[in-house]
């Protein structure tokens, strides 16, 4: 015999109310709909649901057998209908995000764990790549958003741009380096040092050569090369050496008093960092949610940046 799953369902609500009626309310029905439900049940099954006579309502042994079966679908509907709701609302869900190496390091993994502290149920992937490659994966559908500096994009390519940031490199050095004793240091003073190369395929490694290119080097002291931002800083604050950074992944390292910015001013990129997904991506919650709250982060971070940027005396 089998038995609609629903009738089920409406008998664990009773039973767990105690009553037709805070069963019905329970599952958002009418009263005599499920009073129908219960005297057809008992009808077709031959065997009576519950103990005549008795308020509140109380199951016979069978009633409550097949109650447990209920409540276990009754737990899982009401599940079913919290997963949705929360959903559509962007408290669950997946987040698919990539980004370049040393924005994602400094700024963004820790802007993750804060978005988390109030989606917990949102489990967010991420991913490293430079504009290229990250342009791919949005369209191949790979990734939801990617997060990375760009210069203006296309027309045409499908893909909505949001600017966080604008585009700043400063020189970074460690904290005790030689050149911050010098009142005015100079372009000619750098050339008497060793370089980090930035990550291949990374714009930075493009802006460092034609950095040192407009400081008159006719070629470039590269000491060290590859590494990962933990691996570059760890580097830099033991050496005398120097790279280009981009400002706010050096901000991000000011509570740890290891590494700054030389005082001189250098050219900026014409780029800027920017939340990029594609224009005819179908509609998530929760990566609405978190762009958002990215967003939010920057607007922030930004004016905190510009505040410590005019703090300090930049060369000319």
């Amino acid at each position: 015999m089998k038995i609609d799953e629903r009738h089920l369902i409406q008998l664990a609500a009773v039973i767990k109310t105690g009553g037709v009626t805070e069963g019905a309310a329970l599952l958002g029905m009418a009263q005599p709909a499920v009073s129908r439900t219960l005297a057809m049940l008992e009808k077709r099954l031959g065997e009576p649901l519950f103990l005549k006579g008795r308020r509140p309502l109380q199951p016979t042994p069978f009633g409550l057998a097949l109650a447990e079966h209920g409540s276990v679908m009754l737990a899982a509907s009401r599940k079913a209908s919290d997963l949705v709701e929360s959903f559509r609302v962007g408290k669950s869900g997946v987040v698919r995000v990539g980004g370049t190496p040393f924005f994602m390091d400094a700024l963004i993994a820790e802007l993750c764990a804060e978005f988390q502290a109030s989606h917990p149920d949102v489990r967010i992937d991420q991913s490293y790549g430079y504009f290229p490659d990250l342009r791919a994966a949005l369209k191949a559908d790979q990734i939801d958003i990617a997060i990375c500096p760009i210069d203006i994009l296309d027309e045409g390519s499908g893909l909505e741009f949001q600017q966080i940031l604008p585009g700043r490199n400063v020189i970074a050095c460690r904290a005790t380096h030689p050149l911050l004793l010098k009142r005015r240091p100079q372009p000619s003073h750098l050339l008497d040092y060793p370089w980090i190369a930035p990550p291949p395929g990374s714009p930075l490694l493009a802006d460092l050569r034609a950095l040192l290119l407009s400081f008159g080097a006719t070629e470039i002291k590269i000491r060290y090369s590859g590494g990962s931002l933990m691996g570059v800083i760890n580097y830099l604050k033991t050496a005398d050496a120097l790279t280009v950074m981009p400002h706010s992944v050096v901000f991000a390292q000011r509570k740890e008093k290891t590494i700054t910015a030389l005082p001189i001013s250098i050219p900026h990129p014409e780029r800027a960092l920017a939340i990029l997904k594609r224009v005819d991506a179908p509609r998530s919650p929760a990566v609405d949610q978190f762009a958002t709250f990215i967003r939010s982060g920057f607007q922030n971070l930004r004016h905190l940046i510009k505040r410590h940027e005019e703090s300090v005396i930049w060369g000319l």
